[in-house]
């Protein structure tokens, strides 16, 4: 048995597919930085937004849903972006995906700021917070997967050249 066959291995490589099969032998270090890189990037700016938008104890947390809810709109949009767009480049996906909206994405402290909103005495509030980022999270990602694929489709129409011109045609419907 091969080190390969008892290592762990990416769920997003599918290992019948010869190229993506070749990034197993690549070594980790460039994947690590990307996403170290984007981690910290996508901290920095959940610490800023927390910093921007400060909450009392027992608070709605706006800060906490709206890292949630605007990182979901993102990762919808740079799905469809890197799969449709920006093919080819293995480092982007986990530059902005699991580094930048990872780092500024924040489930964990969504559930903490719950419990402490339950633990204060504003249980309403909590279920609302919960509720509510469950909701919009799952809305913004299809929104934000949706519209992006529809404006990549939109684009691609736009530059599609009308049949029949060309160097030698009619050239007044092309758009470029």
């Amino acid at each position: 048995m091969r080190e390969r066959d008892t290592a762990p291995v990416d769920p997003d490589v599918d290992l019948h597919v010869p190229r993506q099969r070749r990034e197993l032998d690549a070594s980790p270090w460039p994947v690590l930085g990307a996403v170290s890189a984007g981690g910290a990037i996508g901290a920095l700016a959940r610490y800023g937004l927390d910093a921007a938008l400060p909450h009392g104890p027992g608070g709605f947390t706006w800060s906490t849903f709206t890292a949630n809810v605007a990182g979901c709109l993102l990762i919808g949009v740079l799905m469809v972006l890197i799969t449709e767009v920006w093919t080819g480049r293995p480092l982007l996906r986990p530059f902005l995906g699991a580094g930048c909206l990872g780092g500024f994405t924040t489930f964990g402290t969504a559930i903490v700021d719950v419990q402490r909103m339950v633990g204060s005495g504003a249980a309403a509030t909590g279920l609302v917070h919960l509720a509510g980022t469950l909701l919009a999270a799952l809305v913004a990602v299809w929104a934000g997967a949706g519209l992006t694929s529809l404006a990549v489709r939109r684009a691609r129409a736009g530059r599609a050249v009308p049949a029949g011109s060309g160097p030698d045609g009619d050239r007044a419907g092309e758009r470029r």
